[in-house]
């Protein structure tokens, strides 16, 4: 017997269900609350420097004619590598039928959203002006498709948000009225994610491996490594977010099953993304040439500039340090060791992914001058003011998904 809802009841439980998600994201603990109240407090801290910025101008960043990318820029680097991370849990879920990845399929998905929403923040306040984003809109400003690889970059992010919405959206929406969601409905769109996913962070890429003027980015390496770090810093972020729901929730995630095929993942990852950035050096210092600056500049310093060589000796530290830990047998059975690893891995592809790999595109400059570029106090506002606020769209987004998700009792 057919048992599933007439559209006529969609129009009824479907108010029923956001009403259920928006009770969800208001009720908590004390630890809840002390969480959501600390984030908003930054998020509006950011929010008050972002005005400040956008009424004074640009010249409150230390961004300047020389260096026209700044921690905005390497933020939105390394948050659209954070979204196609997500897609880690989707692999081995659906790709490989690991039954355990299932259920916590969802949370790599979460995290997506609130990756890509990130990365619309950085680019907007990027801008300087936000009134001027309409000119990226289709069919309203001046979209210059396909030539522009900013286009490019427009129209896959915008789609891959759209993609996790429909899949997220729509796996909450069957368990919440207890039907088995109909697979031609969202398995073709989690397929197409995966696909999605790498064009969003190979576009990315390209992007800046195009621009013919940034010889410290020419290399056709970039998207892979790229692509390698993505799935580096995606499960690890994963799996401290699964450790946690695990702690916090009831059934939400079950079994250790999803953390430890993350790991295995890592192991493999990590160790990739070293050996690309162990190439890029390789191949920038020993052959030598002018178009070596940059590199010079970032590893050792450049006559006397030498403002990036502690971040990218850290970077490579954190990364050797999370790369020998995540290969100890121990870490699988001691988790205070597994979030050290995590942590420190994703710190450390942070630095790389962002100062470490945009600033230096523009030292020297063109003109083979050395300005050297330190964010600016409102540019630390306005990006922890950012990440704040991504981190409150995926913790109310957990905190629905996990009410939704748990086994009936």
């Amino acid at each position: 017997m057919d048992t599933r809802l007439s559209p006529e009841s969609h129009l009824t439980t479907y108010p029923r269900f956001l009403l259920s998600a928006l009770r969800q994201a208001t009720d908590g603990s004390l630890a809840f609350y002390a969480w959501m109240i600390l984030l908003t407090a930054l998020a509006l801290v950011g929010l008050n420097a972002w005005a400040h910025q956008t009424a004074e101008g640009m010249a409150l960043t230390h961004m300047n004619d020389h260096v026209s990318w700044g921690l905005y820029i390497a933020n939105f680097t390394f948050m659209v590598g954070l979204a196609a991370g997500g897609v880690m849990m989707v692999i081995p879920a659906y790709l490989y039928h690991d039954r355990d990845m299932h259920d916590a399929v969802i949370v790599g998905e979460l995290l997506a959203i609130a990756a890509i929403v990130m990365c619309l923040l950085f680019v907007n306040v990027d801008l300087g002006r936000p009134d001027r984003f309409w000119h990226i809109l289709p069919g309203v400003g001046r979209f210059n498709w396909p030539v522009s690889m900013l286009t490019w970059d427009v129209l896959v992010l915008s789609g891959y948000l759209l993609l996790n919405l429909h899949v997220c959206g729509y796996l909450l929406y069957s368990r919440f009225i207890g039907q088995a969601p109909s697979k031609r409905w969202y398995v073709p769109f989690v397929f197409l994610s995966i696909i999605w996913a790498i064009s969003i962070h190979t576009v990315t890429a390209f992007l800046y491996c195009g621009l013919g003027g940034r010889p410290f980015w020419n290399t056709a390496i970039l998207a892979p490594r790229f692509l390698a770090s993505a799935f580096v810093t995606g499960p690890a972020f994963i799996i401290i977010t699964l450790l946690i729901l695990k702690k916090m929730t009831r059934g939400f995630v079950r079994g250790d099953g999803p953390v430890q095929t993350l790991i295995s993942i890592m192991r493999i990852t990590v160790l990739l993304n070293l050996f690309m950035v162990l190439s890029e050096v390789f191949t920038e210092l020993y052959t030598g040439g002018s178009h070596t600056a940059s590199a010079i500049y970032l590893y050792f310093g450049l006559h006397g500039h030498d403002g990036l060589v502690p971040w990218i000796w850290t970077a490579i530290a954190l990364n050797i340090t999370a790369a020998l830990l995540l290969l100890t047998p121990a870490i699988r059975t001691r988790t205070p060791l597994l979030v050290l690893a995590c942590a420190m891995t994703f710190v450390g592809v942070w630095i790389e992914k962002g100062m470490g790999l945009i600033v230096p595109g523009f030292i020297p400059s063109t003109l083979h001058e050395i300005v050297e570029y330190t964010p600016s106090l409102t540019e630390w506002k306005v990006t922890v003011g950012i990440w704040a606020a991504g981190l409150l769209v995926y913790t109310l987004a957990l905190k629905i998904a996990a009410h939704v998700m748990r086994p009936a009792t």
